[in-house]
């Protein structure tokens, strides 16, 4: 596997397929960034990591992005090609932010090796929204025939949700080379039966959140939610576990407001089988995206964490979240309104029956939906495209975060 990024902190769908794949059998091999204070080669429960000493620019200008992701692919490449001369390998699935990473597994594929493009994030959305560019921009439009050529030169492509997978059906990607393999929660970690009842003092009505902390994802709204209806619930909580460019931002406009003890701000980086214990403290978790063309094709993993761990979720109102949860599920609020935010908290900590009811419904979701199928399909996916290969089977994983 290649991704351009860190493993395995950070990098949960990476990490899940990777264990899905070893505990069948398979040598995995992952190509990844390389953190100050890391090794360049570890072994990380039974992988083998390969770390490239290539530096993060999060948050910068488009053209610093470019040179960061081109330097990452030139040595991805090296080290790839490199590895394939004595490893041999059968597959390289490739992860992406940026696409065209995928032709870092060229030499494999020319020796015939299968070549699997993961398409966590669709990149013309992702770059329409962060730079706020029309979808029929220039720059959009090239960005998307980088994303045509990558998909042709792969031999399947896997992406996160069915909205997506037919937004690369409409873009002319066959049908019988995409699949879907979803960002669901695993169900080894993330387990309601495991959860307890969260410690109470003087009452508290706890919330979290926990990611990315950007525009688009509308953390701010929360905090000014918060704000709104402390009066009416005194002893509200709000704990914002993340990292990135609007920490500082939060950070302020929580002091600003006056809600020092109602908001508070967790910025350790723990791994995954830890954040269980985070969600645990909390009576409601909250998804308050900001409406956009890339959110609205977003499916969060972090809403599929509290709906395992048995929480109830107040999320904006987001096509690709409308489409797997209805009402029942999960309390709605149109993207961008805080107020409705805050009216929908208020609703919740009056009504402890709905908040019961919503943890029971949105379990139907977790029958249809969960790591145990996910993982069977995607494994059954790479048996397929090298059911013609002969020897031991061998997986290189190639990303981008």
């Amino acid at each position: 596997m290649v991704l351009h990024g860190r493993y395995p902190i950070t990098e949960t769908r990476v990490e899940r397929e990777t264990r899905a794949l070893v505990s069948r059998g398979y040598s995995v091999d992952v190509i990844c960034l390389r953190y100050e204070g890391e090794s360049a080669t570890a072994i990380e429960d039974n992988v083998r990591v390969y770390r490239l000493p290539v530096k993060r620019h999060r948050n910068s200008g488009v053209w610093v992005q470019f040179w960061e992701y081109l330097a990452f692919f030139a040595l991805a490449f090296l080290k790839l090609s490199l590895l394939d001369r004595t490893r041999r390998y059968k597959t390289v699935q490739v992860h992406n932010l940026p696409d065209f990473l995928v032709f870092a597994a060229l030499v494999p594929k020319l020796r015939g090796a299968k070549v699997v493009l993961d398409l966590h994030d669709l990149m013309p959305e992702f770059y329409a929204a962060r730079f706020q560019r029309s979808l029929c921009s220039l720059p959009v439009r090239l960005i998307r025939l980088q994303e045509h050529w990558s998909c042709r030169f792969a031999d399947h492509v896997i992406t996160v949700t069915e909205l997506w997978r037919r937004t690369l059906l409409d873009r002319g990607v066959p049908s019988r080379k995409v699949s879907v393999v979803m960002n669901v929660a695993d169900s080894n970690i993330f387990n309601r039966n495991a959860r307890r009842a969260p410690p109470r003092t003087s009452g508290e009505f706890r919330m979290i959140y926990h990611g990315n902390l950007t525009h688009r994802y509308g953390v701010d709204l929360a905090v000014r939610a918060v704000a709104r209806i402390r009066k009416q619930i005194p002893n509200i909580h709000l704990l914002i576990h993340g990292g990135g460019p609007l920490l500082a931002a939060l950070r302020r406009q929580a002091a600003d407001l006056g809600l020092d003890g109602a908001v508070t701000f967790s910025t350790t980086q723990v791994p995954t089988p830890e954040l269980p214990s985070l969600i645990d403290t909390a009576d409601i978790g909250i998804v308050p995206y900001r409406p956009d063309v890339f959110t609205d094709g977003i499916l969060p993993t972090k809403l599929m964490e509290y709906v395992a761990m048995g929480l109830p979720v107040i999320a904006a109102r987001t096509a690709c979240i409308a489409s797997y949860f209805d009402e029942d599920m999960v309390t709605f609020f149109p993207p961008g309104d805080d107020e409705a935010l805050a009216d929908c908290i208020r609703k919740l900590y009056d009504d402890p029956a709905r908040r019961a009811l919503m943890v029971e419904q949105s379990q139907a979701f977790l029958c249809l939906h969960n790591w145990d199928t996910e993982s069977a399909a995607y494994v059954a996916l790479v048996d397929r495209l090298q059911t013609s290969s002969r020897g031991p089977i061998e997986v290189a994983e190639v990303g981008s975060a």
